[in-house]
Order: C-alpha cells, then structure tokens, then sequence
C-alpha cells in the first residue's frame, strides 16, 4: 500500500487509522483480546507508526482497547462486572428516555419511529440472502440500531440525555457484547412492539418496555464471553 504524503490534513491520518480499526472492531473482524501491534498496523495501512499510535490512545480513551504490560495493546477484554455496568447505564439513561418520550410525543415522531423500528426489525432477521457478507451486514444493522435509539433520545428535546448516551457511549459497547457473543436473535416484532409500549402515552408502561429490551439477553451474553473457551485472550491473536 503506497504511503500517505505530508499533503494530508493535520489528524487526517489519525482518524484514518482510528476510525479503521474501530470499525473491524465492531463488525467482529478484530475480536476481543486480539493483540493490536503499532509496526505492524502502520505497514497495513501504509504510513508512520506516529498516527497509529494516535488512533490507538483514542480508541483506549473510548475504552475498546487497552494496553497491559508485558502483552502490549490489545482489544479490551471486559469482566462481567464491567459488561453488567454498561448495561446497567444504558438501562438507566434509555429508561429515562423512553419516560420523557411517552409524556411528549408527537403523532409525527411516532410514526417516524415505527418506521425506523420496522426497518430494524427486517435487518435483524438476517441478511437477505447468501451472496451478502454477513459481518458487513451486521455492522450496518449496528448503525442502524444506534441510528434508532438515538432518535428516541432525541425525540425528548433533552439534548443533555442524548449527549450523556453518546458519552457513555452505551450503544457502542452494548453492541459490541452483543456481536461477540454473537447475539443477534431478537424476537418477532421486537423493536416494532417497543415502539408501541413508549408512544403509548403511560410513562410506567414505556419505562417498562425499555428496561426489558435492554436487559434481554443480558445474561447469555455475559455468560458466553465469560466462558474460556469464547474469550479471545484464550486463543492469542495477532492482528
């Protein structure tokens, strides 16, 4: 790969590198505990070890990687204490969330809202047939299900609930749990039927709805990436 010359923005390499990784990160391509060598990347990529090792502070910062001694940087690999936490306050802000809405919404914003719920619930059907590669299938149901939970928050008029979610970047982790453990199953309707629990107008009704979406699954999820033989750092890898 040719290298990138000094005509690049300031940072434009570093973002490169960031946002590289971070997505086969998410779509499952760099698994948890997958050992993140600088050298080695910055030859992937074709430039300095310098923005390589930017993207990586970042992505340390973000808490999806980590650096340990003697074993270098790697794909963080969480406990179940830290998992059960990311769960608990994306259930805590998203419950918030869906109280806000259901005292609020407009008929405009919930039939956006069933719409994009629709739409979410084809794509976690599967992919549509064989010839579409499954991780990037994924991924783009991930950005898609953020897109939606999101909209929720937003759809408060609470801009500080929305930027505490983006914060704790919840979505983002809930996510990555999920496609680890390789958790994608949801019931028929899922996200069409939470939709009809939050717009319902009954705030306990809506808070209800939510904290059962997000603590489906919680526990197998936890469970397969606490076995030995699902955790990465078990089997090394190198990418």
């Amino acid at each position: 790969m040719k290298k990138r010359t000094r005509k690049d923005p300031k940072g434009s390499l570093t973002q490169h590198a960031y946002l590289t990784i971070r997505e086969k990160i998410l779509k499952g391509e760099i698994p948890l505990g997958t050992s993140l060598p600088r050298h080695r990347l910055a030859k992937k990529f074709g430039m300095s070890v310098l923005p390589v090792a930017a993207a990586l502070q970042l992505l340390e910062s973000d808490g999806l990687v980590e650096s340990l001694p003697r074993i270098g940087t790697r794909v963080r690999i969480p406990n179940a204490q830290q998992m059960r936490g990311h769960f608990i306050v994306r259930e805590a802000l998203e419950s918030q969330a869906a109280r806000l809405l259901a005292e609020k919404c407009s008929a405009e914003e919930r039939l956006e809202l069933q719409k994009m719920a629709a739409q979410l619930d084809v794509l976690y059907s599967g992919p549509p047939d064989g010839n579409c590669d499954a991780d990037e299938h994924w991924f783009r149901t991930y950005r898609y299900h953020m897109a939606f939970h999101m909209r929720v928050a937003e759809c408060t008029g609470c801009l500080e609930l929305c930027r505490a979610i983006e914060r704790n970047q919840v979505l983002v982790f809930n996510w990555l749990y999920s496609s680890s453990a390789k958790m994608h199953e949801v019931p028929e309707r899922w996200h069409q039927s939470l939709v009809e629990k939050i717009t319902s107008g009954d705030p306990e009704v809506a808070e209800a709805a939510m904290r059962r979406h997000i603590r489906y699954g919680m526990d197998v999820i936890i469970e397969r990436l606490q076995n030995p033989t699902t955790v990465a750092d078990r089997v090394p890898v190198v990418y």
